[in-house]
């Protein structure tokens, strides 16, 4: 007798454990919170140390890290104690479950740093390097403590957050975009097309090119860190 398969797929919410990286002063000392989102294939503790060009004392810099873990070469053989391991967001794959999960973990993040930290007397800025751009930007538009400032660096901002609540959500905060002109992925005409998009949804942004490619990059950083406290 034939027997028809029935397979259904279930989601449960589990505890896990997550990390996050930190550089800077401690209690009362912090003037500026960065909440920085890495890229793919990248760890939180290799990541916060492309912001050392920022840390003169003021400023608590705060990266989690993706809680996906892999072997950055990949293959299926055993791996030596050598192998470079990196850290992904979210793919394709149950979408609305990673972008829910990744607003929690940054929420939960915030709210810790902000236990000992007072928001009320610091500047919060929130960045996203490329693959991390899209993680802060649906963060920045949900979270109920929306940052003063969003750096989006190598990427933009995601199409569902340009119209609607997303819009206006994300809206709370200025937005800065930074792109390097020789950047492989957010190449020209990619950054020009999104440009446009960003113009037709009446989204306010500063724009940053330099000549660079797909990195954080210290001189830009810096100038970036002095442009938003000229913005006080």
């Amino acid at each position: 007798m034939d027997y028809e398969l029935n397979v259904t797929t279930v989601s449960l919410i589990v505890p896990r454990t997550a990390r996050y990286a930190r550089m800077g002063p401690e209690g009362g000392a912090v003037e500026q919170v960065w909440l920085v989102c890495h890229g793919y294939g990248q760890l939180a503790d290799r990541f916060i140390r492309r912001f050392s060009p920022i840390d003169d004392g003021s400023r608590l810099i705060i990266a989690p890290e993706a809680l996906s873990r892999f072997y950055v070469s990949g293959g299926s053989v055993p791996h030596a104690m050598d192998e470079k391991v990196g850290a992904s967001w979210m793919t394709r794959e149950d979408r609305g479950s990673e972008i829910e999960d990744q607003v929690t973990y940054l929420e939960l993040v915030t709210a810790e740093i902000f236990e000992a930290v007072d928001r009320t007397q610091v500047r919060f800025v929130a960045l996203g390097f490329s693959q991390g751009v899209a993680v802060i930007c649906r963060w920045a538009a949900l979270t109920v403590t929306p940052p003063d400032h969003v750096v989006l660096w190598g990427s933009g901002v995601p199409a569902e957050l340009l119209e609607g609540e997303g819009n206006a959500g994300l809206s709370r905060a200025t937005l800065t975009i930074v792109v390097g002109a020789a950047d492989p992925i957010a190449d020209g005409g990619r950054v020009n097309a999104h440009r446009k998009q960003l113009e037709r949804a009446a989204v306010g942004y500063r724009f940053v090119s330099y000549d660079g490619g797909h990195e954080i990059d210290g001189p830009v950083l810096r100038d970036i860190a002095a442009g938003l406290d000229a913005r006080r």
